[in-house]
């Protein structure tokens, strides 16, 4: 029996600032290219099925859970993961409102936090507790209890004069 060839598809896609052109099968997805092909694991996999939000990534500013999303549907878009968040020189006023307010335990779901948070701060730059909450929903942690979380995201946002 003869092999089976595999198809490709070209992909232009700008990650982080920095921009690749990739063959990919069209069955990747986007958590597996950042991780595999990218070195980026900070992007991590958890339920693979898009309901914990470990996985969460910014396409073109919006939060996207990248295990749901193929890498050939991000031809032309710009992808953002946590090690791109913020200019490289330090925490991000937001991560650092995390570590303030001990927003993390084993930090398995903290990028997927941040990035979520990330895209909904820039939606509502001054939500109440409940906006808060309701924008984290869907972001799973065993860890902290939620409340460390939401305290940050609210102590982030009370300074006005602060973008994310």
């Amino acid at each position: 029996m003869t092999g089976v060839a595999t198809e490709t598809h070209t992909v232009e896609v700008t990650v982080n600032g920095r921009h690749f052109e990739r063959a990919l099968e069209p069955r990747i997805s986007l958590a597996d290219f950042l991780r595999d092909d990218r070195q980026l694991t900070g992007t991590k996999l958890g339920c693979e099925h898009g309901v914990c939000g470990a996985c969460t990534v910014l396409v073109d500013g919006a939060a996207v859970r990248s295990c749901l999303m193929l890498a050939v549907q991000a031809r032309g878009r710009e992808i953002i993961t946590i090690e791109g968040l913020g200019s490289g020189s330090g925490l991000t006023p937001l991560q650092e409102a995390f570590h303030r307010h001990h927003a993390l335990q084993c930090g398995y779901c903290t990028a997927g936090m941040l990035l979520t948070t990330t895209a909904f701060l820039r939606e509502n730059p001054s939500p109440t507790e409940d906006e808060i909450r309701a924008a984290l929903s869907a972001n799973l942690c065993r860890c902290t209890g939620y409340q460390a979380i939401i305290d940050a995201v609210a102590d982030f946002a009370s300074d006005g004069a602060r973008s994310v």
